[in-house]
């Protein structure tokens, strides 16, 4: 039998070794150097909108410096499989969004999985999407217009989108299943690329996040035409909703948010679920998302997991209805 003193003694050794293990840091050490935020997309985008102020904010609550890698391509898949295989110590998080639910529907060899190869942290942004056009290209002032005009000219109109199995591209296929238009489709690397080529004239259309067309259709560079939300989106309450419009039943949101490699201590997964919260509930922050279209979301860990798990089956039921293929 250990004596008391003794007993305190081993347990301080034991938690000393345990701390000093690297896959094992005890939250209350954590952070000592930068971490790192893997955004699967290049810079300017809708997920950088969000990313980067988060990142900002939660440098200075963190005290260690927060650094955005952007690893764009495949749809977003491309950082989600780098994100996957990173070491699980608390230094590296994913910044997942949408596009990573549609994804296992559109592509069947994926080398991680979003469901087990992650622990989700917390929703961070969630956005509608906005169907926004080129007003040069496309002269309409509704939707109701908008629809007429593709019906009259099928295929004579194209969309961009931030790449194959994109929220842009599902998001796309199902307005044209429900109402029986047909837009070509161009899969772009990421959603900035597709925003500087639809501002050029270069593509018509993009069912875009809001969260990455905000700026451009508050300063007139495009025309928002409607949000696809049950309520017109925070910051934009001249845009009306697809409902609103006459087309009942198009709701698709581009939520983003925090994810941790699978085996990172559940502690320091706690911590940022904390840390999270309190980033996007500061003031400065809020501004942001209400001008970035998004309200403030309160959903973490478990809770987090199961919504990203119901998208899933969300859009791969979306997918066969569609059709939708990688082009």
């Amino acid at each position: 039998m250990f004596k008391q003193s003794s007993f305190s003694v081993v347990i301080k050794k034991a938690l000393f070794l345990i701390c000093a293990t690297p896959l094992l840091v005890c939250a209350q050490e954590w952070p000592n150097k930068p971490i790192t935020v893997v955004v699967p997309f290049p810079a300017g985008g809708g997920t950088d909108a969000f990313a980067r102020p988060l990142a900002a904010q939660l440098t200075k609550q963190l005290g260690k410096q927060i650094v955005i890698d952007n690893r764009g391509g495949a749809g977003g898949t491309l950082g989600a499989s780098i994100a996957a295989k990173a070491a699980p110590d608390g230094y590296t998080f994913f910044m997942g969004a949408a596009h990573h639910a549609i994804a296992p529907a559109m592509y069947p060899n994926l080398d991680y999985d979003i469901e087990k190869s992650f622990i989700p942290v917390a929703m961070v942004a969630n956005p509608p999407q906005v169907i926004v056009v080129n007003p040069k290209n496309v002269q309409v002032k509704n939707l109701k217009e908008f629809i007429e005009l593709l019906k009259k000219n099928p295929g004579k109109f194209n969309y961009a989108s931030a790449g194959n199995g994109s929220s842009h591209h599902l998001a796309a296929e199902q307005f044209k299943m429900l109402t029986k238009t047909f837009i070509t489709h161009i899969p772009y690397r990421g959603a900035g690329p597709a925003m500087q080529d639809l501002i050029a004239g270069q593509v018509d259309i993009e069912f875009d996040g809001l969260g990455s067309s905000a700026a451009q259709i508050k300063n007139g560079s495009i025309v928002a035409i409607a949000v696809a939300s049950q309520k017109r989106a925070p910051g934009f309450p001249d845009v009306p909703t697809a409902a609103e419009a006459g087309l009942v039943g198009y709701e698709v949101s581009t939520w983003y948010g925090l994810f941790a490699p699978k085996g990172t201590p559940q502690p320091i997964v706690d911590r940022m679920i904390v840390e999270v919260q309190k980033a996007i509930n500061t003031p400065e922050l809020k501004t942001i998302w209400t001008n970035n279209g998004s309200d403030t979301p309160n959903l973490s860990g478990a809770a987090f997991g199961r919504f990203v798990n119901a998208d899933i089956k969300r859009w791969a039921a979306v997918a066969k209805a569609s059709g939708a293929k990688l082009d």
